[in-house]
């Protein structure tokens, strides 16, 4: 009996060697690619195709839809100005309690939105340990205004862009910047010079994730921004409310954000991670 013909060629269904999938990896394989794309493909085969423009036409889902883009976007480049320095910080530097800092920093992903949208309104409230102090000082209130979605949306999307970051970052040839520091660069140099364009695609792929969750936050938004229109009802708040009273007018506003998150990432890919020779 050949090799190919034994026992164990019978866990190889789509060819033997290195290209086959080993069944018991196979089986569990498609059934995720089920669950994750079952949905999809329920929403956009029970969508009212022949009601979608008149529910998008509404004023409200226009500006819902605007104001997710604008404070996904703003939440985005606050993370990026916040979120790469301590991406360095946590792989580069010797600060100690790292692993603690790593820790703190993470986790958001794990807390529930509205704990998290809890949480920024004992700190940013009125009564709160730092915005009592703006609202004395400055008469400044931020909770329910645009500039609570943005902060809320920065909380939750923040870790994403970190850790991203922060595994870029760790992946990447030291000798480059060692080279760079015998040359007589000095560490902020080395780092705008050779460590950001070395990491730039990990930093393009940690943006897209922080925006993507950016535009879907709902949780610690309507407890801490609220949702009032205009202001802070952004598309996932639309789509809860319009699940409660036309279920029809939340799937279209449902189909608008899964095409413009699927866009972004078609765009960013042929655009950013396409040309760093990064496949997502």
């Amino acid at each position: 009996m050949s090799h190919r013909s034994g026992p164990k060629s019978r866990f190889w269904p789509l060819g033997r060697g290195d290209g086959g999938v080993p069944v018991p990896l196979l089986v569990p394989a498609v059934l995720a690619v089920g669950f994750l794309v079952l949905p999809l493909v329920g929403l956009v085969v029970r969508a009212p195709w022949r009601e979608l423009w008149p529910a998008l036409a509404s004023p409200g889902v226009g500006t819902a839809l605007r104001l997710s883009l604008v404070s996904a976007t703003a939440a985005t480049a606050v993370s990026l100005v916040l979120g790469v320095p301590l991406a360095w910080v946590l792989a580069r530097s010797r600060v100690r309690g790292r692993p603690l800092l790593r820790a703190l920093v993470t986790v958001p992903l794990v807390l529930p939105p509205v704990v998290g949208g809890v949480a920024l309104f004992l700190v940013l409230g009125r009564q709160g340990l730092v915005g009592q102090w703006l609202f004395e000082t400055f008469g400044l209130t931020i909770p329910f205004t645009t500039t609570a979605v943005v902060i809320a949306e920065t909380f939750v999307a923040l870790p994403f862009l970190v850790i991203s970051v922060e595994g870029a970052l760790r992946a990447a040839d030291a000798r480059f910047e060692d080279a760079a520091a015998t040359l007589g660069a000095d560490r902020w140099t080395t780092f705008r010079r050779v460590t950001l364009p070395l990491v730039a695609p990990g930093v393009a792929a940690g943006a897209v994730l922080c925006w993507a969750r950016a535009l879907g936050e709902f949780g610690a938004t309507i407890t801490f921004a609220g949702n009032f229109p205009g202001t802070t009802q952004t598309m996932p708040l639309a789509v809860y409310l319009a699940l409660q009273s036309d279920p029809e007018a939340a799937i279209a506003l449902s189909l608008v954000l899964l095409a413009v998150s699927l866009a972004t990432l078609v765009l960013l890919r042929g655009n950013w991670l396409g040309r760093a020779g990064v496949t997502p």
